[in-house]
């Protein structure tokens, strides 16, 4: 099984600024968008105000298209009959209305030289303006290591993934610049400061600095502090509850004996041990049975197809 993808902060301005396509290696390769700074998305974390959903389902077919705007940009989702949850979700959403959506990156080319990207959304939840706030601080943090460490790159004159390493950069990361790096060429780094600035200045007080590394952060009072653990809850949540897919498909792999599977009784047994209890687990397998990841070759018995 392929290890679980982070779930990226990235914003609207850098994701859409994005063309390059990248195809993992091994059985079952894992599709990336490669960002200018690095950021090797395959799953992503955003939040912002859905500010429009369409309805463009035929028949019993559901299908939502949505936008999400954050401070920098708009993010396109579409969520149809294999994304029950999510398209859901956006059935019962009257815009304007803060949202998370957790989900996977996604490219369309409808000609050569033409791409378009949006979000495959595994979740969304509606959220206040203070978790809102929090992602764009959490972005922040996340792009300014990201530029720091395509700079870094910029500097070598062939820069290789061990090198960023050795600099204490995450593999991840590491990874993606060098790709970044040999595809994108120059990056005007200014442009993206501009954009953390820009965001920063909606959702900082005035006189303000842009975010530092947690142990460096001012001393909060109380109520900005607990409105700060509850946003990290939210979107901790969130995240938990889109990684269910991967970690039943998980259990199904390990406890699969022999070409019948894995049997039902021990897949609920592995999975209360995850947390995820038998009502939640039918749900999961149910939309893990429409998406066509699993089937049952037998009663009583789920496979990986």
């Amino acid at each position: 099984m392929n290890a679980r993808e982070v779930s990226w902060r990235v914003f609207a301005d850098e994701y859409s600024s994005s063309t390059m396509e990248y195809r993992g290696e091994g059985e079952k390769p894992v599709s990336y968008i490669v960002t200018p700074l690095g950021a090797r998305v395959n799953r992503m974390l955003a939040v912002g105000v859905i500010t429009e959903i369409e309805d463009v389902g035929e028949g019993d077919k559901p299908r939502y298209r949505a936008r999400l705007a954050d401070l920098t940009g708009t993010f396109y989702i579409s969520a149809g009959e294999y994304q029950p949850e999510a398209a859901t979700a956006l059935s019962k959403m009257s815009p304007p209305a803060f949202a998370a959506v957790v989900g996977k990156s996604r490219a369309y080319s409808p000609e050569e030289g033409v791409k378009y990207l949006s979000i495959r959304p595994e979740r969304i939840r509606e959220v206040d303006a203070a978790t809102r706030d929090y992602w764009v601080l959490e972005t922040a943090r996340s792009t300014l290591t990201r530029i720091d460490a395509t700079g870094e790159a910029a500097r070598m004159s062939q820069p290789t993934a061990g090198e960023m390493m050795r600099l204490g950069f995450p593999e991840g990361l590491a990874d993606g610049v060098v790709l970044a790096a040999e595809y994108y060429g120059d990056v005007d780094l200014d442009r993206f400061r501009g954009v953390i600035r820009d965001a920063l200045r909606a959702v900082l007080p005035d006189g303000a600095s842009a975010p530092k590394a947690p142990e460096a952060e001012r001393t909060k009072a109380p109520e900005e502090a607990r409105r700060e653990g509850a946003a990290r809850e939210e979107m901790q949540e969130l995240e938990v509850g889109a990684d269910e897919e991967e970690t039943v498909l998980g259990i199904i792999d390990a406890l699969a004996d022999g070409p019948k599977g894995a049997q039902w009784e021990r897949i609920v047994e592995a999975a209360k041990e995850k947390k995820i209890d038998k009502v939640r687990l039918e749900e999961v397998v149910s939309a893990l049975l429409d998406k066509g990841d699993i089937y049952e070759p037998e009663l009583g018995m789920m496979k990986r197809i």
